[in-house]
């Protein structure tokens, strides 16, 4: 019965995630025809500026969600230490949630400093958009972080439950 209801949660997760990676590509689609008019308007650095802040978003989001889930999963395992645990596991642990954690906020810097450039690229397509224009430009940009967020949120969802099964599953053979 457990096993049926992981496989139907998975199968629910699976069909999520479908759609989300669907709705990827209309956005997708939506930041072509956002590119084609950035690029019409304005000056060729002012473009370079805009696909730069574009293409480094999803490379910063994508970093910290990853580097987020690993210290999380580092985390998890540090909290279930016990005293069969030898000394150099522990040292192990140690040293990959310190790392993680510089990572992180190097990863943090990088959001912040993104996040400043997305205030530049919006004050100069504040010059040749108008207002409606704009508040799609803005709108995209959430919803691509959106998501970034929401998909990598369903793998983790999607990877817990098919350890979970394989480990019920390698139990009861």
């Amino acid at each position: 019965e457990l096993i049926s209801s992981l496989r139907s949660k998975l199968q629910t997760l699976w069909e999520e995630r479908e759609l989300v990676l669907s709705e990827t590509k209309e956005y997708a689609e939506r930041g072509k025809e956002l590119e084609a008019m950035v690029q019409d308007v304005c000056k060729p650095n002012e473009f370079e500026r805009y696909m730069m802040f574009i293409g480094d978003l999803e490379k910063v989001v994508s970093l910290l969600l990853c580097l987020s889930s690993r210290l999380a999963r580092v985390q998890n395992a540090m909290r279930k230490i016990d005293g069969n645990m030898d000394a150099e596991e522990k040292q192990s642990l140690n040293e990959r949630h310190k790392l993680l954690s510089r990572q992180r906020e190097d990863a943090k810097d990088l959001k912040e400093n993104l996040d400043r450039r997305e205030r530049v690229v919006s004050g100069i397509l504040a010059k040749y958009l108008t207002d409606q224009q704009l508040q799609d430009y803005r709108h995209f940009v959430q919803v691509k972080t959106s998501l970034l967020i929401e998909q990598k949120d369903l793998e983790e969802q999607i990877k817990f439950l098919e350890e979970q099964l394989e480990n019920l599953e390698k139990s009861i053979c």
